[in-house]
């Protein structure tokens, strides 16, 4: 059995704003091996990134809360540690690729000074020692001339370049657990290659495992061992990556992946999931999917799903596939 790096139990992370409670996340439990990749789809405000800043402890508050729930690093419980304790942590153990590189960068500061800065801090190396293996992990993720690089500002860099030294600042203290926030946002589709090569490369040489959020399903299909398809707060469903590609669970998952473009159907037009994200303030009763799903019934209308495992490695909140036969025939 492989070993665990970290494990979220029933992950609850509400926001308390004038209008209302938002439940962002609201009972999530998920874990990630190490060495292994898995991937967290889900439409724009699904809370795929509220999980990730949960488990780094950098939820704003307010007016956000981790309510309730567990996050275990290494068997260690991440919410009982002190501001201090996560200081040690981040960076070090456990890294982030935060979205748009150039609004996480700051603009006032060279590359080189904001890898050098996590590197002083949790490898007790002096400015000139730290400098130098900045430079070292500019190379390391192929960026031309990083003698040069590493005294620019970010406004002086490519988009490409600018994510590259996020992934470079990520990397610099050899984390165990990297979380990768929308990795390839607004890059061209040859740059985005270039970074997940880059990333794959980099997992293979360091060991360390890769949480990788994203909404691009083909992104997952090249990245990720297990998948995590999250909505409205909720996992829907969770698997290896070739069984949910092959034969999707719940009707949030189907949709999602009939919505990739396929160039040989000869269909001219793309399958579209009816409807709308619902009001995080007003959630629908029942499942949350419901309003949209072609598939619901009274039932799903009424209670909510419990996520059930369905298979070794499958597992889905849907009062459709917790049917006896559909079980059976998908445990076969």
């Amino acid at each position: 059995m492989a070993e665990r790096l970290l494990e979220v139990k029933d992950l609850k992370t509400y926001f308390y704003t004038a209008e209302g409670v938002v439940p962002a996340v609201d009972g999530v439990t998920y874990h990630v091996d190490k060495g292994e990749t898995l991937g967290i789809v889900g439409e724009s405000g699904c809370g795929k990134s509220v999980t990730s800043l949960s488990v780094m402890r950098l939820i704003p508050n307010p007016p956000g809360r981790i309510v309730g729930g567990q996050i275990l690093f290494e068997g260690e419980s991440v919410l009982d540690k002190s501001e201090a304790d996560m200081r040690k942590i981040r960076g070090n153990h456990m890294s982030m690729i935060f979205q748009e590189p150039m609004t996480s960068l700051n603009p006032v500061y060279t590359i080189g000074d904001q890898i050098s800065e996590a590197i002083r801090l949790h490898q007790g190396l002096n400015r000139q020692d730290a400098m130098a293996k900045a430079v070292d992990m500019l190379r390391l993720v192929g960026i031309p001339l990083p003698e040069r690089r590493v005294n620019e500002y970010p406004h002086q860099l490519s988009g490409g370049m600018r994510q590259r030294g996020m992934i470079a600042m990520a990397l610099s203290c050899n984390p165990k657990l990297l979380i990768a926030d929308e990795p390839t946002t607004a890059l061209d589709v040859t740059i985005q290659a270039q970074v997940l090569e880059l990333m794959k490369r980099l997992k293979q040489e360091m060991g360390m495992a890769i949480m990788l959020i994203t909404h691009d399903l083909g992104v997952i299909a090249e990245m990720a061992q297990r998948v995590v398809v999250m909505y409205a707060g909720k996992i829907v469903e969770e698997g290896d990556v070739v069984s949910i590609f092959e034969n999707p669970l719940h009707p949030y998952t189907d949709g999602l992946l009939k919505s990739i473009p396929q160039l040989d159907t000869g269909k001219g037009k793309l399958h579209v999931i009816n409807g709308i994200v619902p009001n995080p303030l007003h959630m629908p009763k029942g499942c949350r999917f419901n309003p949209r799903c072609p598939q619901a019934t009274d039932l799903c209308k009424e209670k909510e799903p419990v996520f059930t495992q369905v298979a070794p490695t499958r597992y889905v909140a849907c009062w459709l596939r917790a049917q006896e036969g559909l079980t059976k025939e998908v445990a076969s």
